[in-house]
């Protein structure tokens, strides 16, 4: 997701030998070239919101004009706040936003991390302070239009060497050297690759929006990372939560895509850029389970095990829950209670009717290229296969992962339990306050459309059919059951 900035040290020393002679050369290598260790964060939590996972050396951003970009471009965000306009949450008493990273590389880089895309904000009412949930779905980040703010600002006439270094001056005096490597180097090097990601990225103008909460994990990676020709296929869903995984009983995670947690973990921060020499210090020894516990990845692995899903934070009816326990036992166990014969198993999209757009990108082609990659390597893929339907997945923190289904397509549980002709086409997508009732988020109200973005269930891959299970129930019995899924 990040723009790509590849390292050109190489290119860069031997134009420094020549001008200025081998000693200046060993200069800008030690000060603007050498990798120094990433920041340590002593809690796992910091780490997995805060801590790097290698995407900063071939497709992180230079700090300094990372942080400038929107004080120069606030008309091409979608919204006043920086970053935070579109999705991007932040925790008090840190410098870097949730899901961001910053290495120094010979300078110093941001690249993304996990809590990219799995860090929720939520509140429990208007007037309460919003709450950040680690391994959430991050329903409120619209990465597709954070993409396109860094791609469309590469492409404006004001992305140049003296505008940016104008900013940045206002905050802070680079040294010389440095301000001159900006200037001639890592400036136009960044506006470069940042175009060259607007290329490739130019074939997601004809697909639906993504909106908030969702993104393709499909065709960018099957169209830049494994090569494959660019189709007209929809691969977008909603984020997933990564809560509490050592529970995992089934043969799935999440989407059917890989069974295996580390290669799943691993192939993640592969498609967001991390090296392969990151992947080779974090994960050497495969097979071994001890290697390196102290790595970033498997540190980020063991987190995402053991993290909990989080708690209903209003009150519960009891009595009520206890009625819908046995609600659930008889509609939804089969598929949805660890233990039961279809829990975290593949469901054929022609049993349970849902949105086929997003199985669809997902080809075999793309599953056999994704097992070569990392041949020679002790990361190396092997388990990513084709399937024909979607995983009934565990419902542990439930109220928490709105809008439901794989596509977010059903704004509340409430609707869910409704046909598919009774269903809302369309609501607003990533206001953080939920909906205690219908369990989900508050979508309708003239706050949700302000804080949202709207969700059109006729656009291609949207669809909100399917799912039937449950719809038929008497209304006493759909009220019960939603009170025993706050319990979960």
């Amino acid at each position: 997701m990040m723009p790509l900035l590849r390292r050109r040290s190489t290119q860069i020393l031997i134009a420094v030998v020549v001008v200025l002679g081998l000693g200046a050369a060993l200069v800008v290598y030690e000060q603007f070239f050498r990798a120094q260790p990433a920041p340590y964060f002593e809690s796992d939590e910091d780490h997995f919101l805060f801590g790097s996972v290698g995407t900063e050396g071939d497709e992180g951003l230079p700090y300094w004009v990372w942080l400038v970009l929107p004080r120069i471009f606030p008309d091409l965000l979608p919204g006043p706040g920086g970053y935070a306009s579109v999705g991007i949450i932040a925790k008090p008493g840190y410098e870097m936003p949730i899901g961001l990273s910053k290495v120094t590389i010979g300078y110093e880089r941001v690249g993304i991390n996990c809590a990219m895309c799995h860090a929720g904000s939520l509140r429990a009412s208007a007037d309460t302070v919003p709450s950040i949930l680690p391994g959430a779905p991050a329903h409120q980040l619209v990465a597709e239009q954070y993409l396109r703010f860094l791609t469309d600002a590469a492409a404006d006439a004001r992305f140049t060497s003296t505008t940016i270094l104008t900013e940045i001056s206002k905050n802070y005096r680079l040294p010389l050297l440095e301000r001159e490597l900006y200037r001639f180097v890592i400036i136009p090097r960044t506006r470069t690759a940042l175009l060259r990601l607007r290329e490739q990225g130019a074939w997601m103008h004809s697909r639906t929006e993504w909106g908030r909460g969702r993104l393709d994990r499909v065709n960018p990676i099957k169209f830049r990372r494994l090569d494959q020709p660019v189709d007209d296929t929809v691969g977008t869903a909603d984020t997933m939560p990564v809560w509490n995984l050592k529970a995992h009983t089934g043969p799935y995670f999440w989407d059917g895509m890989n069974p295996d947690l580390r290669e799943a973990v691993v192939s993640s921060a592969s498609a967001d850029g991390a090296s392969t020499t990151w992947l080779d210090r974090d994960f050497g020894g495969w097979d071994n389970d001890d290697a390196r516990e102290g790595s970033s990845l498997r540190r980020v692995m063991n987190y995402i095990s053991s993290v909990p899903s989080p708690k209903f934070p209003l009150s519960i009816e009891q009595g009520l829950a206890s009625s819908g326990a046995a609600v659930f036992r008889t509609e939804c166990a089969s598929c949805h209670a660890p233990g039961s014969p279809r829990f975290e198993r593949v469901v054929p999209v022609s049993e349970v009717g849902t949105d086929r757009h997003r199985l669809d990108a997902w080809t075999t082609n793309a599953a056999s290229a994704y097992n070569a990659l990392g041949a020679g390597h002790d990361w190396r893929f092997s388990k990513f296969a084709k399937t024909e339907g979607y995983v009934a997945v565990a419902l542990q923190g439930l109220w928490a992962r709105g809008p439901y289904l794989h596509n977010g397509s059903v704004p509340t549980v409430a609707d869910l339990l409704e046909p598919a002709a009774a269903r809302p086409t369309q609501f607003w997508r990533g206001y953080d306050v939920i909906d205690p009732d219908r369990l989900g988020f508050v979508s309708t109200t003239p706050e949700a459309q302000r804080a949202g973005t709207p969700f059109d269930t006729t656009r291609p891959g949207n669809s909100n059919a399917g799912h039937a299970y449950g719809t038929t129930l008497a209304p006493e019995l759909k009220r019960a059951l939603l009170e025993y899924l706050k319990t979960l």
